[in-house]
């Protein structure tokens, strides 16, 4: 189903050139879904909807959305060919739920390579990089998978490192010496430690670019925060954020200006909706929805993500035009409610990641009052420097919550968010009555 563009330049375009592609794809996307997905048949059936009136992205606001848990449900009913046709399985990370799978076709696989391929060359990288990969390859997980296809497709040398073992990471950096590395940042950071440990110094290791997933570098007004701040310290490199999901096999990536990720029309449609499901102005947060375009096994429309970010139409530095998706504040299922004050973790991490003496944090949140939740921030701390009374003003002081904050070691921190199973550190443990986080 996915036919790769004859240019890689759809994103310089107008913005009428790349709504004409985008609408086109969209009444493909809709209407295939309609008939080969037993899902999507069944739904529009019972909504009264006909396909062939969705004829451009304003119309997708009449179609049902679609959640994690219809996947969880209903997983085989999305699948769009016959079974033969599959060649890959993909598991979501099941860092917020169950893991629920996605089926792949080979022509899947050309798109998830053609949209990371594209996402590099906004980094600068080239044929002329070598990428150390360190993305979770094993597992059934997407990220490690995707970034070798598009890598590949770049035409770099790529060092398919995994994320399992920060010692071997750290010897393939000293042994091979890549220009680039691309992982999650709490990861690039212990791979810096550990060099730094064995006498070698990450900022003359050769890497200019770190291509960071899975935890945001940036704040809502696109400045660095504190962790993109430590990574470009000990890398002395240039920093590049991405966001993605297993469930869009579409990612949003930045470029030099740093203003945001990506939406590739020619592959993914993204919504901002907000409580009660209406689009909000560019540049408003609210809950991002994506139609990821092109998908030829597992097709989904309006897919919930539970990610709440805003869209930026304005033309970006770099030349593009293309929409652009900023930092994600935090989950629409985590948000932290406290006398009157509406909070995500992110925020509180953001506080965390300045302070000396932090080695590594998490929260557990539960409903014990009526009206505000009840917070806890567990923080690993080195040295006698800090204690939790200071570390709650520091909170208070930047985000107007002020959580009970407990220390504990480093290690029995890292080995709470470490779980078994879990592509990312887990950081937020929802208690509260009712949730399935």
């Amino acid at each position: 189903m996915f036919v790769t563009p004859p240019s890689l330049n759809i994103e310089y375009g107008s913005w009428t050139s790349m709504e004409a592609i985008r609408d086109d794809l969209i009444r493909r996307h809709v209407a295939y879904a309609a008939e080969r997905s037993p899902f999507y048949r069944r739904l529009f059936a019972e909504h009264g909807i006909a396909p062939r009136d969705v004829r451009t992205a304003a119309d997708l606001a009449m179609l049902p959305f679609t959640r994690k848990e219809d996947l969880a449900a209903h997983g085989p009913e999305f699948l769009c060919v016959e079974r033969s046709k599959v060649v890959d399985l993909c598991l979501t990370s099941g860092t917020t739920s169950k893991p629920v799978v996605l089926m792949q076709t080979a022509a899947d696989l050309d798109r998830l390579g053609y949209n990371e391929e594209i996402s590099f060359r906004a980094t600068g990288l080239t044929e002329n990089d070598t990428v150390l990969n360190a993305a979770a390859m094993d597992r059934c997980f997407m990220a490690g998978l995707a970034y070798f296809l598009g890598l590949v497709r770049l035409g770099a040398t790529v060092i398919r490192a995994g994320s399992s073992s920060v010692p071997v990471v750290a010897e393939l950096v000293r042994n091979y010496a890549p220009t680039a590395i691309v992982g999650v940042p709490t990861l690039l950071l212990a791979i810096a430690e550990r060099l730094r440990q064995d006498g070698f110094d990450p900022a003359r290791s050769g890497v200019k670019r770190l291509v960071c997933i899975g935890e945001p570098l940036r704040l809502s007004d696109f400045t660095i925060a504190p962790l993109g701040k430590r990574l470009q310290d000990i890398w002395q490199a240039r920093l590049y954020s991405t966001y993605a999901s297993t469930e869009l096999a579409t990612a949003f990536c930045d470029c030099d200006a740093g203003q945001g990720g990506h939406a590739h029309p020619d592959l993914v449609h993204v919504e901002i909706l907000d409580e009660e499901g209406k689009p909000v102005p560019p540049g408003q947060p609210g809950e991002v929805v994506v139609t990821p375009l092109q998908v030829e096994g597992m097709p989904l429309v309006r897919y919930r993500t539970g990610d709440i970010a805003a869209l930026h139409d304005d033309p970006c530095p770099c030349g593009r035009n293309s929409p652009r998706l900023g930092p994600i504040l935090g989950r629409k299922s985590q948000v932290l409610k406290y006398k009157g004050t509406t909070v995500y973790p992110p925020a509180i991490f953001s506080v965390l990641q300045e302070m000396r003496g932090v080695r590594g944090y998490y929260i557990e949140v539960t409903d014990r009052f009526q009206l505000s939740d009840n917070i806890k921030v567990v923080v690993g701390v080195e040295g006698d420097e800090l204690t939790p009374r200071m570390v709650a003003e520091k909170i208070a002081s930047s985000v107007r919550v002020k959580p009970e904050v407990v220390f504990d070691t480093p290690d029995n921190v890292a080995n709470k968010v470490a779980q078994p199973g879990k592509r990312k550190p887990v950081t937020f443990f929802d208690l509260r009555e009712g949730s399935s986080d």
